[in-house]
């Protein structure tokens, strides 16, 4: 049986959508609020510039703080970029699948891999953060002792909203494998439009 859009979205328990649009509003969220970490970065680099060029007086902390900035930008934006599916694939022959057959494809891919792979991220980036917390560590390349530890406490929330974000993935997959049609894909497209509005059939 084949089913319009609308049709296989009812098909999908409402716990489940729940969970899914809580997770992937949470990385739209941190992602988006990560972005604004761009203001200051050009901040940074504009005063370094004007100063190093005009006044001949050039910063020991600009350059750092420009980089602290860029990282933690780069991984809280991480989950958010998993959810739109932005990430790098090399899709020679995945593009070419059926929607079933690239669900279980991921759903597969997710198990044997994402996850093994990110508990131990989370295992190893915890054991950083919390050392590096406790001793408040610098960078030992700044030359005025920039703290690191607010960076190695992004890559722990990185860790875990991507994990949260990779649970929303494999229920969507699941979903799609049963119904045979790409949902959330359009949603994804058309966020902070009508949903329902011009969905393909099946």
């Amino acid at each position: 049986m084949e089913y319009t859009y609308e049709q296989a979205m009812a098909q999908v328990p409402s716990g489940a959508r729940k969970v899914i649009s809580f997770f992937d509003g949470m990385s739209g969220f941190t992602g988006k609020a990560a972005s604004w970490l761009c203001l200051p970065m050009i901040a940074f680099l504009i005063c370094e510039v004007f100063l190093r060029y005009g006044f001949n007086s050039p910063t020991v902390w600009a350059n750092d703080l420009t980089v602290l900035c860029y990282g933690i930008m780069y991984m809280l934006a991480s989950p958010y970029c998993l959810r739109d599916g932005g990430h790098v694939r090399t899709d020679f022959f995945y593009h070419n699948w059926s929607v079933r057959a690239k669900a279980i494809s991921d759903l597969a891919h997710y198990i044997l891999f994402f996850y093994p792979a990110h508990m131990i991220f989370l295992y190893v980036g915890w054991d950083y953060f919390v050392s590096s917390v406790s001793k408040l560590e610098s960078s030992p390349e700044s030359s005025w002792g920039m703290w690191i530890w607010p960076a190695k406490g992004a890559i722990v929330i990185y860790i875990i909203l991507t994990m949260t974000q990779g649970f929303s993935e494999m229920l969507k997959c699941w979903y799609r494998f049963t119904t045979k049609v790409d949902l959330w894909h359009d949603d994804i497209e058309a966020e902070g439009q009508d949903a329902s509005a011009g969905k393909p059939e099946a």
